[in-house]
């Protein structure tokens, strides 16, 4: 594994597994919760270290229960979760607490390594309050990291001029037909780290022909591919994958490098 070293001083693996459907019935986002462990304890057997969860997947207990189950250290691991950009949880600094508290509780830790707002919304004093308070966990040592989520540059210039503690993420919509390029380039030139959620969705057939090819010259899937390209502009990526041989594919990144040219093809899907 790779990692980078964010803000605060602390190591990110480069690969993570997103989990928004994970512990659900059919592996449907409003799914019931059912607690099934499984596919995280497979992760962690692969390997897995990073997960990343939030209040709104409703799953941050399954998240903790596999962590418990898997008989590691809490140490071992880099655990991600966001407090949602909705009133209820930014409308004073008491409801930012219980939204971190409530975490905690969830994930039944006493820290998080990253903890990020989900969503901005239109309003830069409430957004400069949510992150005062979260900037308060860091100093308790509580909150290890934090950032932000989906945060267009304008947004996250604005949390920046009203910060002590810099965001250490912003975690973005990133994959082919949609890079984000302006985002990430905004990111990486503030020292920020792009994370990329969703990174092997919505590839069209066109782009999994053109990437399939590139990916034969190097015995690698469309999937591995993309990740690659991804890790070589700077971005951090949280691929899902509920199959066994994919999570493991999704891990086996760092044996082969792309040419100049296959980057500037795959910029272009």
């Amino acid at each position: 594994m790779e990692y980078v070293t964010l803000n605060t001083g602390i190591q990110l693996p480069v690969i993570g597994s997103g989990t928004n459907t994970f512990g659900k019935v059919d592996h449907q986002y409003m799914g019931e919760i059912n607690d099934d462990t499984s596919e995280i304890l497979d992760a962690i057997a692969l390997g897995y270290r990073h997960f990343d969860t939030a209040i709104m997947y409703r799953n941050e207990r399954v998240v903790g229960k596999a962590l418990k189950e898997s008989g590691l250290d809490r140490k071992e691991f880099f655990i991600t979760s966001k407090i949602p950009g909705e009133e209820q949880y930014y409308r004073d600094e008491q409801a930012v607490h219980e939204g971190v508290q409530q975490s905690l509780a969830a994930l039944d830790t006493d820290y998080i390594d990253l903890y990020l707002i989900h969503h901005p919304w239109d309003n830069n004093d409430q957004i400069a309050l949510v992150w005062r308070v979260l900037e308060s966990y860091v100093e308790k040592g509580i909150l290890k990291a934090i950032g932000v989520s989906n945060f267009s540059p304008e947004q996250l210039d604005a949390l920046m001029k009203h910060s002590t503690i810099k965001p250490a993420i912003n975690q973005i919509e990133s994959h082919p037909g949609k890079w984000n390029q302006e985002w990430i380039d905004f990111c990486l030139n503030h020292h920020v780290v792009p994370e990329a959620w969703g990174p092997l969705t919505r590839v069209s057939d066109e782009a999994k022909h053109t990437l399939s090819m590139i990916g034969d010259y190097y015995g690698k899937t469309w999937a591995q591919v993309i990740l690659r390209y991804q890790l070589d502009q700077g971005v951090v990526v949280i691929p899902k994958s509920h199959h066994h041989g994919r999570q493991k594919q999704n891990l086996e990144l760092f044996d082969f490098e792309l040419t100049p040219k296959d980057r500037e093809t795959i910029a272009t899907l």
